[in-house]
């Protein structure tokens, strides 16, 4: 079993998972965002990208929660094809902490195979994914804040950032004009880079906490 995360320099937070693939990569992510985390000690929720931090971290916050001090790590992976590197330094042949994580329903599939293969409880549907820890967004992030938060509100928040008049240059794009407002909403979100990750904290911020998303809600209440 593995006691501790290999240490070698690694480059900053946001590019550690897409910078460098594999083992290294994972050993640096697990370094960087879960350092209290020792072998059998401690809960790490494995995430695609820094977006789903974003949401989660803020969402925790809004709770009242203190993550850290809970012994709780959120772990960006840099994509969902990075998991079972995720899973051998965490997952009962490494680490061996409590595994948690959220995923986009296109990568379901890939995420129980990668559970299965490292030895993980069986996870043949949804309910068996959900009680491992494991929960699905439909269709992923963005959509489940949107739909959550409600098109108008959305718009709301986009207009506080600023950037009203860029969603609307969008919208009147041939390709946006027959698609409904939160298809369009959902295309603004990653139409530059880093927009994901700023809305997912800003729509994180604005919304009512009775309305959170429910994989984000059953995440939480599961670590």
């Amino acid at each position: 079993m593995i006691t501790q995360v290999d240490d070698y320099s690694h480059s900053p937070p946001a590019l550690i998972p897409r910078k460098a693939g594999g083992r290294h990569a994972a050993q640096a992510a697990v370094r960087e965002y879960a350092p209290g985390v020792t072998a059998g000690g401690g809960t790490v929720v494995l995430v695609e990208g820094m977006s789903d931090y974003a949401a989660l971290t803020a969402l925790a916050a809004r709770s009242g929660r203190e993550l850290h001090d809970e012994g709780v790590f959120i772990v960006p992976m840099g994509g969902a094809t990075n998991v079972g590197h995720f899973l051998d330094v965490l997952g009962p042949r490494g680490l061996d902490v409590r595994l948690a994580g959220l995923c986009d329903m296109a990568e379901e599939p890939g995420l129980r195979r990668s559970l299965r293969r490292v030895g993980l409880s069986p996870v043949a549907d949804r309910g068996s994914l959900e009680r491992a820890g494991f929960f699905v967004c439909v269709t992923d992030l963005e959509d489940e804040l949107i739909r959550s938060l409600g098109v108008a509100r959305t718009e709301q928040a986009i207009e506080a950032q600023g950037e009203l008049t860029s969603f609307r240059i969008l919208q009147n794009q041939p390709a946006q004009r027959n698609r409904t407002r939160d298809q369009q909403l959902h295309r603004f979100m990653g139409s530059r880079g880093g927009r994901k990750i700023h809305y997912a904290r800003v729509l994180a911020e604005a919304l009512d906490l009775s309305r959170m998303p429910e994989p984000l809600d059953r995440l939480l209440t599961f670590v």
